[in-house]
């Protein structure tokens, strides 16, 4: 299983509808075929790590995680909310022992953003390139 989550705060200029928007948009990708379980909504961390909100999806496995990353719902959620957010951090994880799988990981992420340049320009913007 790899599990992706993202604690994020929007921008202050976000008004409430467009964050509306933005967690349907999430809420529309943590529900893929592709995702055992997801969940979006309010941040209970520590207040001073400045999140209000999270993101959590649960993979079952690499096939699935590369139909993840390549979906279209995903692609477009992604364009919805990654210029609508100040900060984000993430955490990823995965409970599969082959010790090789972190290298497979990461060679899909590299991958997408070769793909995809401009939404790599933007994640790392956003992560501090810490994809």
């Amino acid at each position: 299983m790899f599990v992706n989550l993202l604690r994020f705060r929007f921008k202050a200029e976000v008004s409430a509808e467009e964050q509306a928007e933005v967690l349907a948009a999430m809420r529309r990708t943590a529900a893929l075929e592709s995702v055992a379980f997801g969940a979006v909504g309010a941040d209970f961390g520590d207040p001073t790590d400045g999140f209000t909100h999270a993101y959590l999806a649960a993979i079952p496995d690499l096939a699935a995680l590369e139909r993840y990353m390549h979906d279209p719902v995903h692609l477009a959620g992604d364009d919805a909310f990654l210029d609508k957010l100040e900060k984000m951090s993430a955490v990823r994880f995965s409970d599969d022992e082959d010790p090789a799988v972190g290298t497979e990981v990461y060679r899909l992420h590299a991958g997408k953003a070769a793909k995809y340049p401009a939404w790599s320009q933007r994640i790392d913007e956003l992560f501090g390139a810490s994809l």
